[in-house]
């Protein structure tokens, strides 16, 4: 039986890796700070304790450690979004370099929210252009953390995941409720670029890339064209049968940020990412149009 560890895998996406690598015949277990299954494994994200032994002979690794992005960005959250995914990084490339046998992939996370805004240009792995602000500088931080650690028996790989959609989790339940509640119209232009991917195909991404034993480094795990967000949205509204969306001009969101507790970048940066490297070492993607993965998200 193969084995994958999920660090950090307790929220949406390592659910959703725990549920389909589990109907594969995959034995899971999950480092988390607060252990309330059988398979899970406390671990403290910041030092080595019993948990490295976990990773001998493991098929997979793959970090998703990190606090929620959705939030202020307070100068304590902003600490903790950075320890959080620095400290954890560290701390898996120092257990893997301890282990007699190490996992053989490492897949760590990252996100596409280190491309800059963009309308136009499409930010592949080869000529994205990476900017400089906060959360951007986090997912540089980040991906240095992990590159900066020599695994020499183990393959890594950088996951630079877009707006992800599921179910249970992800983008989709507050822009659903947002649409629920007849505030489902565009955030701000309507114009900015939304990258995004089913949660079934992020599996089917992370599976495809566990299997190829050839391929490291970057991948941008996102659908080949992104949509935009007053698309998104119209689209949304359709397949809820809701005749209507108010309309969030720039001012409005900023003060409605402010009340929930969140930041206005969530839904107004323009993403704009391809998945080159997938595309060219062959994957298929079988959600591409947002209209089919909405309907399959909502109504099956």
């Amino acid at each position: 039986m193969k084995t994958i560890i999920i660090a950090g895998g307790s929220g949406f996406l390592g659910q959703v890796l725990e549920n389909y690598f589990s109907s594969k015949g995959y034995k899971i277990k999950i480092l988390t700070r607060k252990p309330t299954k059988e398979n899970h494994i406390y671990w403290d994200a910041k030092t080595l304790g019993d948990w490295t032994s976990l990773l001998e002979k493991t098929d997979g690794l793959i970090n998703l450690t990190g606090k929620s992005v959705d939030c202020r960005y307070t100068i304590k959250n902003k600490k903790l979004i950075y320890d959080s995914r620095v400290e954890s990084t560290g701390v898996l490339g120092n257990a893997i370099n301890k282990c007699k046998n190490p996992p053989k992939v490492w897949f760590n996370s990252s996100t596409a929210t280190i491309y800059r805004h963009s309308l136009d240009k499409k930010m592949t792995e080869a000529t994205g252009e990476i900017g400089n602000d906060f959360s951007m500088n986090i997912a540089k931080s980040w991906e240095k953390a992990f590159n900066e650690i020599k695994n020499p028996k183990t393959r890594k790989i950088i996951l630079r995941t877009s707006i992800a959609l599921g179910k249970k989790g992800g983008a989709l339940i507050p822009l659903r409720n947002l649409t629920k509640f007849g505030l489902g119209g565009k955030q701000g232009l309507g114009n900015q670029k939304v990258s995004w991917i089913h949660e079934l195909e992020f599996a089917r991404a992370v599976e495809f890339l566990l299997n190829d034993e050839k391929l490291n480094g970057i991948f941008n795990l996102s659908v080949p064209e992104p949509t935009d967000n007053k698309t998104l949205m119209k689209t949304l509204r359709k397949t809820m049968n809701i005749s209507f969306g108010i309309t969030h001009p720039i001012w409005l969101l900023k003060l409605g940020a402010f009340f929930i507790g969140t930041e206005t970048e969530l839904v107004l940066k323009s993403r704009n990412v391809i998945p080159e490297r997938l595309l060219k070492n062959g994957f298929k993607f079988k959600f591409t149009d947002h209209k089919i993965a909405l309907n399959d998200l909502i109504k099956s």
